[in-house]
């Protein structure tokens, strides 16, 4: 019945092909998370009022994020050309897109992690330092596991974007289902193919979706 709706899909490159857009993803939402958690916390605790209150760390920072969000992640890339090829070796293939995919994710994700850290409440971060607590201390046990349900539906809808992400830099010969549905389905107008390679696009999405909103549930329980 598959052979029939899709004739022209070859099972074998397009398991590859799904392989390549996971592959892509997964690296890229790790390291979007850490580095995107580590610029929103800057910006949250450098802010006015904040534990490292800092005017020129808090400028840098979010002007940082605001020049990489504002750049549209298909030029993002063609800039990162000669670091990614001086980092990875290649400007092809799936490991090549991923310091683009985390370079163009984290920003979007940094201001979300901030956003989530502004909704903990003061009144418990104000009783940890009446109890004497460390900078650390108030980082690690109030403000990430109070704001951890957020921080997870965040990293979800990040998640999706890099998922489209992936797409685009199939295009330009990352790999992938957005690889393999332009240079083997639109190029060659089987449409068969570019269809197969969305319905499997849609899936993921479904899956990072169900898999974030369930641990975002269970976290907002304890």
């Amino acid at each position: 019945m598959l052979e029939s709706l899709f004739p022209n899909v070859e099972m074998e490159d397009m398991l590859t092909a799904t392989y390549e857009t996971l592959y892509m993803t997964i690296i890229s939402v790790a390291g979007t998370f850490i580095l995107g958690l580590m610029l929103g916390l800057l910006l949250y605790l450098s802010s006015p009022g904040g534990l490292w209150q800092n005017r020129t760390l808090n400028m840098i920072t979010a002007s940082t994020v605001n020049v990489l969000r504002a750049i549209p992640f298909i030029i993002l890339i063609l800039l990162l050309f000669p670091f990614t090829d001086f980092l990875v070796g290649t400007i092809r293939g799936p490991k090549a897109a991923l310091p683009a995919l985390i370079i163009g994710g984290a920003p979007f994700y940094a201001r979300l992690v901030e956003i989530a850290l502004k909704e903990v409440d003061k009144g418990v971060l104000e009783a940890a330092k009446a109890m004497g607590a460390k900078y650390r201390s108030i980082i690690f046990k109030v403000l990430l596991p109070e704001s951890m349900p957020a921080l997870i539906s965040g990293i979800t809808v990040t998640a999706i974007a890099l998922i489209g992400y992936t797409a685009v830099a199939g295009a330009i010969g990352a790999g992938g289902l957005g690889d393999f549905a332009y240079f083997y389905g639109f190029q060659r107008s089987d449409w068969d193919v570019v269809l197969a390679c969305t319905i499997l696009i849609i899936l993921i999405v479904f899956l990072f979706q169900f898999v974030g909103d369930s641990l975002s549930r269970r976290l907002d329980r304890r």
